[in-house]
C-alpha cells in the first residue's frame, strides 16, 4: 500500500513537472550585439522573476549580429559570455535556433541585416519581435510585413520610448485631445543607415506615439548638429521631431493638448518594452500595428527627401509609393 501511494505521489510530481515544461515559452534571441539582448535575458532568466515574465526563458541565441559596425561588433563576445551566465544555449545559425524555441527576438543592431534574417524566422512560422529599426530603410521594412502576411506570421517592432506611461496615457486620451507635439532624442548617425533609422527613430516614434497616423506631409531643416523636421498631419495639427547630436542627450518633449501642454515621457528603461513583448508571444496580438511602424519610416524617408530638397516639403504618400514598388519586387523573390 505504502509503495502504491509513492508511486501515486512521484506520477503526480512527474504530471506536475511535464505540466510546467508546457507551459513554458521557449524564447530565441538573433543578435548578440546590442545591451537590449542581456537585458531581456536578465528579466526572463532571472530566478525571480518579475510576475509579468514567468513562465517565458531565454533558452537560445544566435549571437550574430552585427560584423560591420565596429561598436556593435565588439559586443558580442562579451554577451555571449552573459548569455551563458544565464543558461542560455550559443547556436551556430538561425535555422538550430528555430527548432529550440516557439518564438523570436531579432535583435541584431545592423538594420541591414534584418531582412535576410527575418526570413529564415518567417517562413518556420514562429512570432517575432524585431527591435528597432525593423530595417535600415523603408523598403525593407513594408518588405518585411508584406512577407509576413504572406507566410502568416504575427510580428512588431517599436523603440522603448513608446511604452513609457506617460506616453501611453497621452495616447490614450488622458490629457485630452493632441492638438500637436514637439518630441526629440540623440540622433548620432551611422553610415550604414539612412538619416534617424540608426538611433533618431526614438524620438520619431515618441512624436508617433503622442500623435497618431496621419502625417501627410514633411519638411526638413538640418545642420551639423541638430535636425529638426516638422511634420503636418489631418486636420492641420503639426508635429515635430528634433534630432540631438550636440550638447547633452535628451529625451521626451512636449505635447500640446486641448487642457494645455504636457511633458512627454522620457526613457525610462527596457521593462515596459518587455511587458508587450510577452503579452504579444502569449496572445499573438500585435501592441504596434504595420501600418504605423510604416508610416514612422514612410516620415523619416520622407525628411531625407526633404534634406536631399534644401528643406522643400515632401509628400508622404509619394514617398510610400515609391518604396512599396520596390518593396514589392524584393517580395517577389521569395
Amino acid at each position: 500500500m505504502r509503495r502504491k501511494i509513492i508511486s501515486i505521489v512521484v506520477l503526480a510530481c512527474l504530471a506536475i513537472g511535464m505540466t510546467y515544461a508546457q507551459q513554458v515559452i521557449k524564447v530565441g534571441i538573433i543578435g548578440l550585439d546590442t545591451s537590449h539582448s542581456p537585458a531581456f535575458m536578465g528579466m526572463l532568466n532571472s530566478e525571480n522573476p518579475k510576475p509579468e515574465f514567468a513562465g517565458f526563458k531565454v533558452v537560445a541565441a544566435y549571437p550574430y549580429g552585427s560584423q560591420t559596425i565596429e561598436v556593435s561588433k565588439k559586443r558580442i563576445p562579451g554577451y555571449i559570455d552573459k548569455a551563458k551566465e544565464n543558461g542560455v544555449e550559443i547556436v551556430k545559425s538561425i535555422a538550430d535556433l528555430i527548432k529550440k524555441v516557439d518564438c523570436v527576438m531579432l535583435e541584431t543592431n545592423d538594420g541591414n541585416l534584418h531582412l535576410e534574417q527575418a526570413v529564415e524566422v518567417l517562413k518556420a512560422g514562429k512570432p517575432m519581435f524585431i527591435d528597432k529599426p525593423i530595417a535600415a530603410d523603408l523598403t525593407e521594412a513594408i518588405a518585411i510585413f508584406m512577407l509576413a502576411d504572406k507566410y502568416n506570421v504575427p510580428i512588431f517592432s517599436s523603440s522603448a520610448l513608446r511604452f513609457v506611461p506617460q506616453n501611453q496615457d497621452l495616447r490614450n486620451g488622458k490629457f485630452g485631445k493632441i492638438i500637436g507635439a514637439d518630441c526629440c532624442s540623440p540622433a548620432p548617425g551611422e553610415p550604414s543607415h539612412p538619416d534617424f533609422a540608426w538611433y533618431g527613430i526614438h524620438g520619431v516614434e515618441t512624436l508617433y506615439t503622442v500623435m497618431g497616423t496621419g502625417c501627410q506631409e514633411v519638411s526638413r531643416m538640418s545642420t551639423k548638429g541638430t535636425d529638426v523636421v516638422v511634420g503636418l498631419w489631418e486636420g492641420g495639427r503639426i508635429g515635430t521631431f528634433r534630432g540631438i547630436r550636440q550638447g547633452r542627450d535628451a529625451y521626451g518633449g512636449t505635447a500640446y493638448c486641448e487642457g494645455g501642454k504636457v511633458q512627454v515621457g522620457e526613457y525610462s528603461g527596457y521593462e515596459c518594452l518587455l511587458v508587450q513583448i510577452v503579452n504579444f508571444f502569449k496572445t499573438k496580438v500585435v501592441p504596434v500595428s504595420p501600418e504605423e511602424t510604416i508610416e514612422i519610416f514612410t516620415f523619416m524617408e520622407a525628411s531625407n527627401e526633404s534634406k536631399r530638397q534644401g528643406g522643400c516639403p515632401v509628400s508622404m504618400q509619394a514617398v510610400y509609393d515609391k518604396a512599396r514598388y520596390e518593396a514589392a519586387k524584393i517580395v517577389a523573390k521569395y
